[in-house]
C-alpha cells in the first residue's frame, strides 16, 4: 500500500515544478515588457512655427532630437521618415490636421504620433505639443506652455515642452527661470560673463606724459607716453531682467612693464550691459601707486637752469634757504626720487562684445581724466562661454 502512494507523489511533484517555473516564466515576460523592452515606435513630422527664428522643419527636427534623449518610445529617424514619404507620394509640407497627419502615420506603419506648433506671441512664446494614438485615432495627450520671448534658448523649451507631455520629471530650475514671469530671467542672453584677461594700451596727457618723457637725471622716467597694459577681469551681476544686465566689474590692471615701469592699479567699476547687442557703459573707482614728489616748475629761470624746468621742493631750500618765499606753485607729481603713495582715480569707459561661436571678444575704450593729466585708453580680451545653459 505504501509503496503505491509513492509512486503517485512523484508525477505530483514534476507537474508542480513544471507549473511554478512556467508561472516564473510568464512573469518575467510580462515584467520585461511592461518595463519598456519593447517600446511602441513614434513618429514627429514637421512643427508649425510662426514668427520663430526655427522653420517648421527645424522645429521637427528638434522636437524628434528631445524625444530620442528621453528613451520612452522608438522614434523613427528623419531619413526613414523622408523615404517613405518620398515612396508613398506623400506631401507633408502643410500636413498639421488630424486627418491628414493620421494618413501618413498609418503610411509610415507607426503606433504614436507628435505634432503641434510653436509661435511667438507679444512678449510670449507658446509651444503646444499634442500626442496622437494613430490605432485608436485619439489624442492621448497634449500640452500648452507659455514661455518667455527668448528665442535662444528655444531648446531648452522643447526639452521642457516634451517631458511635460511624457509627464517626466523636469528640473524645477529651468521651469521657473523659463516660464515662472514674475522671476527675472537669467539666461545667456544677459546672463554674459566676460571673466578673463585684458590687454590694451594707454596714452598720458599732461604733466603725467611730461613727467614721464623727462631725462632720470631731473626726476623722469625716459620713457614715452604712451604705455603697455596687461591684467584681469572680474565681474559679479547684481541685475539681469528682459536683454539688461547690471553688473559689478573688478579690474586688476599692470601698465608700462615694457618701459621697466612697476605701475599696478585696481579698478571698481559699475557696468550697464545690453546682452544681445553687446554694448555697455561703465564707470568707477580706481586705486594706483605712484612714485610721486613735491617739487614745483622754474617759469622764471630762478634755479638757473633751463625755462620750465622741474625742480623738487627741497632744491628751493637748498639754494635760497627760507630768506625768499617760493613763488611758484607746488605740485606733487611723478618723479622717480621720490616716495610710492596710493593715488585714486576715475574711469569712463564703453564699449562692445563681440562673438564667434563660443569666443566672446570683449573691445572696451576708456577715459581717466585728471587736472595733472588724462588716461586714454583701449583694451581687448577674450573668454570661451563652452557651454549654454540657463543659469551658472
Amino acid at each position: 500500500m505504501k509503496t503505491k502512494r509513492k509512486h503517485w507523489l512523484l508525477p505530483a511533484k514534476r507537474t508542480l515544478r513544471i507549473l511554478l517555473v512556467s508561472i516564473i516564466a510568464w512573469f518575467y515576460i510580462m515584467a520585461g515588457t511592461g518595463n519598456g523592452q519593447t517600446p511602441k515606435t513614434i513618429a514627429v513630422l514637421n512643427i508649425d512655427t510662426k514668427d520663430l527664428e526655427l522653420d517648421p522643419v527645424a522645429m521637427g527636427n528638434l522636437v524628434r532630437l528631445e524625444l530620442e534623449k528621453t528613451k520612452v518610445y522608438n522614434v523613427m529617424d528623419k531619413y526613414e521618415v523622408a523615404y517613405i514619404v518620398e515612396k508613398e507620394g506623400l506631401d507633408i509640407s502643410n500636413c498639421y490636421g488630424k486627418t491628414c497627419l493620421l494618413e501618413i502615420a498609418k503610411s509610415l506603419e507607426v503606433d504614436k504620433l507628435i505634432t503641434g506648433y510653436a509661435e511667438r506671441f507679444g512678449d510670449k512664446i507658446i509651444v503646444n505639443l499634442r500626442l496622437i494614438d494613430v490605432k485608436s485615432s485619439q489624442m492621448e495627450k497634449s500640452d500648452v506652455t507659455e514661455y518667455q520671448n527668448i528665442q535662444e534658448e528655444i531648446q531648452i523649451m522643447i526639452e521642457i515642452s516634451i517631458k511635460k507631455l511624457l509627464g517626466l520629471e523636469i528640473d524645477p530650475n529651468l521651469v521657473n527661470l523659463l516660464v515662472n514671469y514674475e522671476d527675472p530671467i537669467i539666461s545667456t542672453r544677459t546672463n554674459l560673463k566676460l571673466n578673463g584677461p585684458r590687454m590694451g594700451i594707454a596714452y598720458i596727457t599732461g604733466d603725467k606724459a611730461e613727467r614721464i618723457m623727462a631725462p632720470k637725471s631731473q626726476g623722469g622716467f625716459d620713457g614715452y607716453p604712451y604705455l603697455s597694459q596687461i591684467g584681469y577681469q572680474y565681474e559679479i551681476q547684481y541685475l539681469s531682467a528682459g536683454n539688461f544686465q547690471a553688473l559689478v566689474e573688478f579690474l586688476f590692471m599692470f601698465s608700462g612693464l615694457e618701459q621697466k615701469f612697476f605701475n599696478p592699479n585696481i579698478v571698481f567699476m559699475n557696468g550697464f550691459r545690453v546682452g544681445k547687442s553687446g554694448w555697455e557703459v561703465a564707470f568707477g573707482p580706481s586705486v594706483s601707486l605712484r612714485q610721486t614728489a613735491k617739487g614745483f616748475y622754474d617759469e622764471q629761470l630762478l634755479m638757473g637752469g633751463e625755462i620750465g624746468e622741474w625742480y623738487l621742493e627741497k632744491k628751493w631750500l637748498e639754494r635760497f634757504g627760507s630768506r625768499e618765499t617760493n613763488p611758484y606753485e607746488i605740485q606733487e607729481l611723478l618723479d622717480n626720487r621720490g616716495d610710492i603713495v596710493i593715488q585714486t582715480g576715475w574711469v569712463w569707459a564703453i564699449g562692445r562684445t563681440f562673438k564667434s561661436g563660443y569666443l566672446n571678444i570683449p573691445v572696451n575704450a576708456y577715459v581717466s581724466p585728471d587736472k595733472e593729466g588724462w588716461y586714454i585708453g583701449l583694451s581687448i580680451g577674450f573668454n570661451v562661454s563652452r557651454t549654454r545653459r540657463i543659469q551658472e
